[in-house]
């Protein structure tokens, strides 16, 4: 087992990742760099191989699915996780993986957005969207982060081996720290400065489909971790719509002339409660499954713990 792992996910980085595997050799010097190179036609293997670094490669394409493939194939006490765009300084590397080695942290954030975010990222969208996930999930899932989307993190060994990678893309950043959130894992933060990408390096994000895509996987993570949440609010909606057709069509023309007017609106409204019913005894149940699995996610956190030792 190593005793730090810097994982380094690529797709056609080939101007920027001998320097990110140089600065990391001379920050960590101990750590061994592992780049997982995911169908570039660059060269950026080539290169990064060069540099000094241990080449893999994932040949189904997304950031989702290459972590999936360096989680279950490396073992090390500590994992740092890091772009290969030279966005993120490696000279925060030792303090980050010093809080997981020594401090019991299981995940810690690099916080791009209480440091230079917002003055060298040139694209606005990404500025509102980062405020945005954040303040949904900081409101769903009561937590106080900084920095969701954050593609420099630190990891402990029982945090990569438990955690189940469902996602392909992008959204991976927003599940992984959601997981975190509701596995009540002991969340740590570092200030880190951010820069720009180079002139000439291109991102692979793309604003509104990765933006959409990030989006709905909140609402799908808060429907599986949250799920007597969710429902009791799509239930409340129900009920307050089912009222306000029922009040003023029915309800009311039935105090004046004591007759019912309009069945199949009483129906319909009828049916829209019974939703409302089936909705949040979902919930119920839906939640029941999610404390049994949580109890069991403990026991597999033990397990994890001995093997470590």
């Amino acid at each position: 087992m190593d005793k730090i792992a810097v994982l380094i996910p690529c797709y056609n980085e080939s101007q920027t990742i001998a320097k990110v595997v140089s600065d990391f050799k001379k920050s960590l010097p101990e750590a061994k760099i592992y780049v997982y190179d995911n169908c570039s036609t660059d060269h950026t293997d080539l290169i990064a191989r060069q540099a000094g670094a241990i080449v893999r490669y994932e040949d189904k394409q997304g950031k989702g699915n290459v972590l999936r493939r360096m989680f279950r194939e490396i073992d090390a006490e500590c994992y740092i996780l890091v772009d290969g765009d030279d966005t993120y300084p490696a000279g925060h590397a030792g303090e980050m993986a010093d809080l997981v080695l020594n401090h019991q942290k299981d995940m810690v954030i690099g916080d791009r957005l209480s440091s230079t975010y917002f003055t060298e990222n040139k694209r606005a969208f990404h500025n509102f969207g980062n405020r945005l996930v954040r303040l949904l999930i900081n409101a769903l899932f009561k937590s106080e982060l900084r920095d969701i989307m954050t593609g420099y993190r630190a990891f402990s060994y029982q945090f990569v081996k438990s955690f189940p990678v469902l996602y392909r893309g992008f959204e991976i950043e927003t599940e992984m720290t959601i997981h975190a959130v509701d596995k009540n894992m002991n969340i740590g933060s570092v200030i880190v400065d951010y820069r720009d990408r180079p002139a000439g390096s291109e991102s692979k994000l793309n604003t509104f489909s990765d933006g959409i895509a990030v989006l709905k996987t909140i609402g799908n993570l808060w429907k599986n971790y949250k799920p007597l949440h969710f429902f009791s609010i799509l239930s409340l909606l129900l009920v307050i719509v089912a009222a306000l057709v029922f009040v003023p069509v029915v309800f009311i023309p039935y105090l004046k002339t004591g007759l019912v007017a309009n069945f199949p609106t009483l129906i319909v409204c009828g049916f829209v409660v019974i939703a409302a019913l089936i909705s949040f005894f979902t919930g119920l149940i839906l939640d029941s499954i999610i404390k049994k699995e949580k109890r069991e996610f403990e026991f597999r956190l033990q397990l994890l713990q001995r093997k470590e030792v």
